[in-house]
């Protein structure tokens, strides 16, 4: 028999704050490098320089730059580390500094770790098969594994916190650390941890990697002019620019930032999942999957579609992407559409992968506690397809009450949040 509806307890959902940010991106790394980097419109895309290029397509990305790991971690720990979680690790203490949260804060079964990628540790992976091939099985490091599996990123930092909460990570493609970020919003909001450090981090731009975007005809191929290559929305748009970096948000039980008298920059108030149902890596021609994510994240947070003032796009810069995205905006919010500031951070870092959501739910909260928005650059050609207002080139301010988040990823796996301004 199951419970009678009557007797059921019925636990009161918690509001839940961020209350620090730590980013290692094409930008720079740490809050303020990126925050600085994306007002001014200054895009971290180049030619590529981690390897030869030649016989690519495709030669551009958004490669993390001045990052030395040994300035977060011990020499002897790197080399049991694929980059991607070296990034989040890093990123996480970044992310803790930033809350001036006081360790002892951290530790306990109260917090958690909630970390993903899209694709984990490639880079180990290719360069551990080379080593299998060349020299036999003996020489596989003994580290293979946990360097490159996706989990060990949320292990770290669980194991450098003694955080031992919810322990968990996600891989859901362009859509992984939205989701990660979400779920841990519900976890606090249910009352399973006061405090969850929430991401996702990626380090994709490999032989194999490049190798694999190239064949699937994703990528821009504007490798003469790296800087215009990302164009969100722009009708000269050619295909994404492949990023990597890490993001990572400290999320709070909204009455204990309250308590230790945190900085809030925004809070989260809703979130919204849903399947295309449709293609492995092209989203559904009517836009569905992105309009239901976008309803259920309003829904969530019991507001108007009138109430949200901000959108920062998935916006990836390929043809279909950004004209369905636009499609599934219009649909949700009708003619206030028109009046939404829209844009895609994109523009300048790339596609960020597993570690896009939490990296532009980032900038959403930076822009609710700033009240002013990045600009979508190389915004020079409008699509007659897409036209709605994208905050071309230059930062706007504006007042932003509720800002959304989109994610959409292959596998049509989509993820929404709705991040709202604190106010005292």
């Amino acid at each position: 028999m199951g419970i009678p509806l009557s007797s059921r307890k019925v636990v009161p959902s918690r509001r839940v704050a961020i209350t620090g940010i730590g980013i290692v991106s094409p930008l720079g790394v740490g809050i303020e490098k990126n925050w600085k980097a994306a007002l001014e419109g200054r895009g971290g895309i180049a030619l590529i320089s981690k390897f030869d290029t030649s016989g690519y397509s495709s030669k551009i990305a958004g490669e993390v730059k001045d990052f030395d790991p040994l300035d977060f971690i011990e020499k002897k720990e790197i080399r049991k580390m694929d980059p991607f979680i070296q990034y989040a690790v890093s990123a996480a203490q970044l992310a803790a500094e930033d809350s001036f949260i006081k360790p002892a804060l951290l530790e306990g079964e109260r917090t958690g770790v909630y970390v993903g990628s899209g694709i984990g540790g490639i880079g180990t992976i290719e360069e551990t098969h080379k080593k299998l091939l060349e020299k036999g099985p003996s020489r596989v490091s003994p580290f293979f594994l946990v360097s490159s599996i996706i989990n060990e990123a949320s292990g770290w930092i669980s194991i450098r916190y003694k955080a031992k909460g919810p322990n968990l990570a996600t891989s859901t493609s362009c859509s992984t650390s939205a989701h990660s970020v979400g779920d841990s919003y519900r976890i606090i909001a249910r009352g399973d941890a006061d405090i969850m450090l929430a991401g996702g981090a990626e380090a994709t731009i490999t032989p194999l990697g490049l190798a694999g975007f190239c064949s699937m005809r994703a990528l821009s191929m504007r490798n003469d002019e790296p800087h215009k290559a990302s164009r969100p929305f722009d009708v000269q748009r050619d295909g994404f620019v492949i990023g990597e970096g890490a993001a990572i948000l400290v999320l709070e039980d909204f009455s204990t930032a309250l308590k230790r008298g945190a900085r809030i920059y925004a809070e989260i108030v809703g979130y919204g999942m849903s399947g295309d149902a449709y293609h492995v890596s092209a989203p559904c021609l009517d836009g569905e999957g992105a309009y239901l994510a976008m309803k259920r994240a309003i829904k969530d947070a019991c507001i108007q579609p009138r109430e949200v003032n901000y959108i920062n796009a998935h916006g990836t810069s390929t043809p279909h992407n950004d004209r369905i995205e636009t499609l599934a905006i219009k649909r949700v919010f009708k003619d206030h559409a028109y009046k939404i500031c829209v844009n895609s951070t994109k523009s300048m870092t790339g596609h960020l992968l597993g570690a896009a959501g939490s990296f532009e739910a980032a900038i959403s909260a930076l822009c609710l506690k700033n009240q002013i928005m990045p600009p979508t650059i190389n915004y020079e050609y409008p699509d007659p397809d897409c036209d709605l207002d994208y905050v071309p080139n230059k930062a706007r301010t504006a007042e932003i009450i509720y800002a959304l988040s989109n994610s959409f990823g292959f596998g049509g796996t989509n993820g929404t949040l709705l991040l709202k301004r604190f106010e005292e």
